[in-house]
């Protein structure tokens, strides 16, 4: 076969497919888990700081280091394993090991984070998750389990991957600061749909999460756009009639535009990461194909009498910003319109005006010019008449009829020469 080069990101791509496999879990075991973003612009992180603080817990267990551009990393470190992943705005820790506590859930289980390197962590907590998994046989026997390690109230609970296991979890914060998820497993299920299972509940949990960050900002979105919203109706409603300033009354509107898109800037990245991540909390429970279990909630029904109503107040903040943004800017363009018709009449009114005074002027220009011919003739004919006196006196003709007949040569002369000083300037 004739070699061709190859694509320099071919491999990269298509080993980017299978770089985040799944864990392979035997049941009974345990997952500790915790995402971590910073507070702020977390898109624009120190990703730097995220990798020296994933160098700082393998160097603890002396694990190899992952790649320096490496977004994700699966190794063990001393009994457990880890499986570390970069997100656009947030890292995530999982912790696994192998059998459970034998009180469920107890807090210790998520000591194998240790406390002094979650202290320098760069970021805050988004979430923190325990998942204990357990080997069942028989599912009718973790229906007590069920009453007594959760809410009821809140409970969802159903039967994933063709009954192969049964996940629970409140979706609450419990005391010692952690989500609750249980996971049990049958003997069928095996080692790397059990993982599976665990992943997924790992990102349903993260990603619902990060998508209710969207809620707080759509709540004080609200509540800010409620003054804005009154005052632009206000200027629209006084725009039927007659608008005594329109140029005072169009400021206002650019006002109100530019602080509508200042706030659409600021909130269109988290409003579309909220539908991003909101779209793969419903695919992940989509493909655990959920089966009713006791008549209990599934997770997808949780999500939508819970979930669901959340993140349709935050798509309605959104299009009521966009709504109000373009009814500022049409109002804006109505307005402009009416200001520039205003101005084109009284543009209009000032031509006329300076029509007149042109009209005006050139009259009063040939009044001038007359009376300029009247004057310079007046004078010509004085020096023509000094002129002529010593050649018309031998003649007999005296200086009153040398002069009468001297003032209509001099006068059509003068005219003449005027006009064509004024054709001459004209052209």
């Amino acid at each position: 076969m004739p070699s061709i080069p190859d694509h320099p990101l071919r491999y990269a791509l298509a080993n980017e497919l299978h770089a985040r496999p799944f864990p392979s879990l035997d049941a009974p075991c345990f997952a500790a888990y915790i995402a971590i973003k910073p507070e702020h612009n977390a898109a624009n992180r120190d990703r730097a700081a995220d990798r020296a603080h994933l160098l700082a817990l393998l160097d603890r267990f002396g694990a190899p280091h992952p790649q320096p551009d490496a977004t994700h990393y699966f190794g063990d470190i001393g009994k457990y394993s880890l499986k570390w992943e970069s997100h656009t705005e947030f890292v995530t820790y999982t912790i696994f090991g192998t059998g459970n506590a034998q009180r469920p859930f107890d807090p210790v289980c998520f000591d194998v984070f240790p406390g002094d390197w979650l202290k320098t962590a760069p970021g805050v907590r988004v979430t923190s998750a325990m998942i204990r998994i357990e080997l069942t046989k028989d599912f009718a026997r973790i229906v007590p389990k069920l009453d007594d390690w959760f809410v009821p109230e809140s409970l969802a609970v159903s039967q994933v991957l063709d009954g192969s296991a049964v996940i629970a979890s409140d979706f609450r914060i419990d005391t010692s600061g952690h989500m609750r998820i249980a996971v049990f497993a049958s003997p069928s299920a095996g080692a790397r749909r059990t993982g599976r299972i665990a992943q997924r509940l790992c990102e349903i949990e993260t990603y619902k999460a990060m998508s209710m960050l969207g809620l707080t900002r759509a709540r004080r979105l609200s509540a800010d756009l409620g003054p804005i919203d009154r005052q632009l109706t206000h200027l629209v409603g006084a725009m039927t009639g007659d608008v005594s300033s329109p140029e005072a009354t169009l400021k206002d509107l650019l006002s109100i535009s530019a602080e509508l898109e200042n706030m659409a800037a600021q909130s269109s990245f988290r409003f579309g990461a909220t539908g991003a991540y909101e779209a793969i909390v419903n695919q992940r429970i989509a493909v655990l194909r959920e089966e009713r279990f006791e008549g209990r909630q599934t997770f997808a029904e949780f999500m939508m009498r819970r979930y669901d109503p959340a993140m349709r107040t935050v798509k309605s903040a959104e299009r009521q910003l966009s709504g109000m943004a373009a009814r500022a800017i049409r109002a804006g363009d109505l307005l402009r319109t009416q200001v520039d018709v205003e101005r084109s009449a009284q543009n209009q009114q000032l031509l006329e005006s300076m029509d007149k005074r042109a009209d005006l002027q050139l009259r009063l220009q040939k009044t001038v010019e007359g009376l300029s011919v009247v004057a310079i003739s007046y004078y010509a004919v004085n020096l023509a008449a000094y002129i002529a006196y010593p050649f018309t006196e031998p003649l007999g003709i005296s200086k009153g009829l040398a002069t009468a007949a001297l003032t209509p040569l001099v006068i059509l002369a003068v005219w003449l020469l005027v006009r064509r000083i004024r054709r001459s300037m004209e052209h």
